[in-house]
């Protein structure tokens, strides 16, 4: 089968569509969360999915109509992380683990009582984005419009809490707010990227992309161009890899993130040797 044959069909189209859009979220998205040191909330948000994921099954909700429990859930889940935040007194990761572990117990408890883990939820905690719908990719289009709009609308306060709160709140910006933005969309984008790459694997394509073009870019734009462009060309690549090669697609499209990466570091030695050491 050639790469055309392999073009030709609707579920590979759909998957390199819905892909594409999902992988944009998660990397746009993903520089600034590295930048704030909360890269590893898409890892505890990925826990929430699964327990929202477990209720949806549990309530025979399936494919698209899951979402419409994951997404209330995952969005009080990346609200309940922020305030924990700012009114608990804890930092950022230990708001993340205990979210986190609220949720992947919760899931496991739901499934156990549930009968178990079905074909469905395993699907979700590994991906399936080849099984992708048309519905589905119709509700990450509208999502990916969504949340660029919000992004390049509030693209200076969200560069300006990247790298100082207590800056950001001197030059006026409403910090809470923004930081609300950020989490919630980081909440939609998860529960976007349980079809494309599995719960298990959601942080490595919040993380990795922008890990890489932290390597390589001289400025902010610049980073967030080149994390994009790695994010939606790991997704092309990993897919079509999987379909020749017999692979898992979500396993695929992180390992080609990850010689993204080595390519980075290895292109930054080499042309910024004096940065390296």
């Amino acid at each position: 089968m050639n790469l055309l044959e392999i073009l030709s069909y609707g579920f590979i189209q759909r998957a390199l569509l819905a892909g594409v859009l999902i992988a944009l979220l998660c990397s746009v998205l993903g520089v600034f969360l590295v930048l704030r040191r909360l890269s590893l909330i898409g890892d505890g948000l990925a826990h929430v999915t699964f327990g929202s994921t477990a209720i949806a099954l549990a309530l025979k909700f399936y494919s698209a109509l899951s979402l419409l429990v994951s997404m209330p859930i995952v969005l009080l889940a990346s609200l309940g992380i922020l305030k924990l935040t700012e009114k608990g007194r804890l930092s950022g990761d230990t708001a993340i683990g205990l979210v986190s572990a609220l949720g992947i117990s919760a899931g496991v408890i739901l499934a156990s009582v549930g009968g178990g883990y079905n074909v469905d939820l395993l699907s979700y905690l590994f991906g399936n984005i080849l099984s992708i719908r048309s519905e589905e990719v119709a509700i990450a289009a509208l999502l990916c419009v969504g949340v660029m709009l919000l992004v390049t609308l509030y693209y200076h306060e969200l560069f300006a809490i990247s790298f100082s709160d207590e800056l950001a709140q001197v030059s006026g910006i409403r910090t809470s707010y923004i930081n609300a933005i950020l989490v919630l969309l980081t909440a939609l984008s998860v529960v976007l990227a349980m079809k494309l790459v599995g719960i298990m694997l959601i942080s490595a394509l919040l993380i990795v992309p922008a890990a890489s073009a932290l390597q390589l870019a001289r400025g902010f734009k610049v980073c967030i161009i080149l994390a994009a462009l790695q994010g939606c060309g790991s997704v092309v690549i990993g897919i079509i890899v999987s379909i020749m090669a017999n692979l898992p697609a979500s396993a695929s499209i992180v390992m080609v993130n990850l010689l993204f990466f080595a390519a980075a570091c290895l292109t930054r030695r080499i042309l910024y040797p004096k940065h390296s050491n």
